[in-house]
């Protein structure tokens, strides 16, 4: 008789992003002189994984694309209209991912697809894992930063000026960086 064998199965945890420490930042060329640097002051999302493994993560965040941010509020009113984000017609940006993929130690290449302006276009974020802790309320916490890039008119932002002397107002390279806490759910 065949001895049984047993195959633990780790229970899904749920991991929630914190709002308060969250980061979602950009940065394009202005002018072809310069960078601009702006970030989205409203994500929400979560992470299901196998507890504190996250090689087989299950990412889904929503932004709120008026919350945008650059510093100058005629420009976010600008980003905010029917030339760039259109807010009034597309509310919100969103990333759900398709896998997750070993990139050495503490870091992962994280893919999925990413909704800007009703266009869906699947993205690499290059994710480093920053660390876990409990914090002094007795939660599990942890960290993870993330960078890529995209091409604004890959998602049909296209609007653009030209220069009198060569080149275009806005770049069409957008540097994406991500800072962020998750909680585990109790």
């Amino acid at each position: 008789m065949a001895a049984a064998t047993t195959t633990a199965v780790a229970t899904p945890t749920l991991w929630q992003l914190d709002p308060s420490h969250v980061e979602v930042g950009f940065a394009v060329r202005h002018l072809m002189i310069s960078t601009v640097k702006g970030r989205f002051g409203s994500v929400q999302g979560t992470v299901v994984a196998d507890g504190d493994d996250f090689s087989n993560a299950e990412v889904d965040v929503t932004i709120d694309a008026a919350s945008l941010d650059t510093r100058e509020p005629k420009r976010d009113e600008h980003l905010r209209s029917a030339d760039f984000f259109d807010v009034a017609q597309f509310p919100t940006l969103s990333f759900k991912s398709r896998r997750v993929e070993p990139a050495g130690r503490d870091r992962y290449t994280l893919t999925g697809d990413l909704t800007i302006h009703g266009v869906t276009r699947e993205v690499a974020l290059d994710v480093t894992t920053e660390g876990f802790v409990r914090d002094p309320w007795g939660n599990e916490r942890a960290g993870f930063s993330a960078k890529g890039h995209i091409k604004r008119s890959d998602f049909g932002l296209t609007w653009n000026a030209l220069l009198e002397a060569g080149g275009v107002a806005v770049g069409d390279d957008v540097k994406l960086s991500i800072d962020l806490e998750l909680t585990k759910s109790k």
